[in-house]
């Protein structure tokens, strides 16, 4: 699956169609390059979860947790920061990758060997001032 981000507005009506495409998925990465949208795709997907509370990049505390209307968690990670592997461990990525909550995980090479082979895997690319948003 693709979908061409022309403008900010697109991307409620791509986060929906990734949603209903992909029902029983609740765990996803993404990759991309510094600025190309990873918070802001997530953010809409929160948006059209139902999130209340405020979403933002989780850069310096590693992991936000957001609640619904329906009082369902969302956890957010960004390990731009890591140093190294073992930190996600100290943080008990376990806990929230085998969970039955929604994980919105950024910069997933930083944890590439315990990142289980079933997650979908969203990659966004820019390309002549437009947004690609692929399902690898």
């Amino acid at each position: 699956m693709e979908w061409i981000c022309e403008k900010l507005d697109d991307l409620e009506v791509i986060s929906k169609s990734i949603l209903s495409q992909y029902p029983n998925s609740k765990k996803w990465v993404f990759f991309g390059n510094m600025g190309v949208g990873k918070t802001t795709l997530i953010k809409h997907l929160c948006i059209n979860l139902d999130v209340i509370d405020v979403v933002k990049s989780p850069t310096f505390s590693i992991v936000n947790e957001y609640i619904s209307k329906n009082n369902e968690t969302i956890y957010h990670f960004d390990f731009y920061r890591l140093e190294d592997e073992s930190e996600a461990f100290d943080l008990g990525y376990e806990s929230y990758f085998y969970s039955d909550h929604f994980c919105f995980i950024e910069w997933p090479s930083k944890i590439k060997s315990i990142i289980p082979d079933d997650f979908l895997k969203i990659e966004i690319l820019v390309e002549q001032e437009k947004r690609i948003i692929r399902i690898l």
